[in-house]
């Protein structure tokens, strides 16, 4: 292998690709890209057994050939390389860089010890728009569960259908679920259960403004633009069927001002117990109609706090509800709209927050995030 690349094509090629490197492993090769020079360029590829990005940079290129070399530390030297051609050669298992007068011999390993990539065949790919992947994505995949004894909640459910794209993540506490009205010419009526990590890949590497194929062949699902390919294995079974949990008879909502509710959050939060997070939320509507919500918290080691904010409205009876801060907080940050609506039902029952969109003609999304309430202890 031998070739010629501007430092800046590379340094942004090995940034794209060393963020899908493990940063602990037992295999000394994944800690290492893969270095494929082909005629026009180089495909630069990083895995972690479960994710492979590959990016193709345009260079020069003398010999073709390949060669897998430290991730890490290419990164870290390109970066402190002068903005200058870097000159790039593999000598046996070693790689050779060169720029200006600075010269690097880092130790590789042959790339037939490099992991086999899952073959992906785009011949029957289907287009999504970057823009509804980047909504859907950033709304959902935060509620996903870290736990590991119910391994199908660690994804984020994919539904394809006639004329819509809809994700649902949670786990067993929130749950955030978008649909959004999209045309994908070719794709299957099928659901995926992604891997949040490559889904952050995934809006971390394309664009809002691409048009990106995707491909399923397999347990394998397939994201590329012309220069950039995310693979990721996807999680085997059946998704828990989300829209039981979904209430449809919570007749006591309240529109409340976002901003001000999560500051008031924020600072009853600050007393809360660090197991539960448990705050009370006391919603009362005076003679004249005019709703408020009372939020308090009772930490017998540490103290007390109380707070009071008028709703935008309020319909319904009083209701005195227990929720965990944290898990409200994060509904409200991906929230889209200066006010939510927020609907409840009992105190035992799950309690759903929607955007309140003042404009009718806004509500392109269809988006409902949902918050398990937490028993109060007088």
């Amino acid at each position: 292998m031998d070739c010629i690349i501007t430092r800046q094509n590379f340094h942004a090629g090995l940034t794209a690709v060393s963020a899908g490197i493990p940063t602990k492993t037992t295999l000394p090769v994944l800690s290492n890209i893969l270095f494929d020079a082909v005629s026009d360029g180089v495909w630069m590829i990083g895995t972690d057994l479960d994710v492979v990005i590959k990016k193709w940079i345009p260079a020069e290129v003398k010999a073709p050939g390949d060669l897998t070399a430290p991730g890490k530390k290419l990164q870290e030297i390109v970066k402190e390389l002068p903005d200058k051609m870097v000159g790039m050669k593999s000598r046996g298992d070693q790689l050779e860089l060169s720029c200006g007068k600075s010269n690097f011999k880092l130790n590789g390993i042959p790339s037939h010890e490099f992991p086999t990539l899952p073959e992906m065949d785009f011949s029957s790919a289907w287009k999504v728009k970057g823009e509804d992947l980047h909504s859907l994505i950033k709304n959902t995949s935060f509620a996903v569960s870290t736990e590991e004894s119910r391994p199908i909640l660690n994804g984020v459910l994919w539904e394809i259908r006639d004329g819509q794209m809809r994700m649902v993540a949670t786990n067993g506490h929130r749950l955030a679920r978008m649909g959004v009205p999209a045309k994908v010419e070719g794709a299957p009526n099928q659901d995926f259960i992604v891997p949040p990590l490559a889904l952050q890949q995934v809006q971390r590497l394309f664009d809002r403004s691409d048009d990106i194929e995707v491909s399923n062949s397999g347990n394998h699902l397939g994201f590329r633009t012309k220069d950039t390919e995310v693979y990721t294995r996807l999680i085997d079974g059946t998704y828990p069927n989300y829209e039981q949990v979904l209430p449809k008879d919570n007749d006591k909502v309240a529109v409340v001002n976002k901003s001000e509710l999560a500051a008031s959050l924020r600072r009853m939060a600050v007393v809360a117990s660090d197991q539960t997070k448990r705050i009370r939320m006391s919603f009362t509507k005076s003679d004249q109609g005019e709703g408020s919500v009372h939020l308090s918290v009772l930490t017998p080691d540490l103290g007390e706090g109380s707070d009071e904010m008028e709703l935008i409205s309020y319909e319904g009876e009083g209701l005195e509800i227990g929720f965990n801060a944290t898990y409200f907080l994060e509904v409200l940050r991906y929230m889209p709209t200066e006010s939510v609506q927020m609907a409840f039902s009992a105190p035992e029952k799950a309690a759903t927050i929607v955007p309140d969109y003042q404009n009718k003609e806004k509500k392109a999304e269809d988006y409902i995030c949902l918050v398990m309430p937490l028993r109060l202890i007088d």
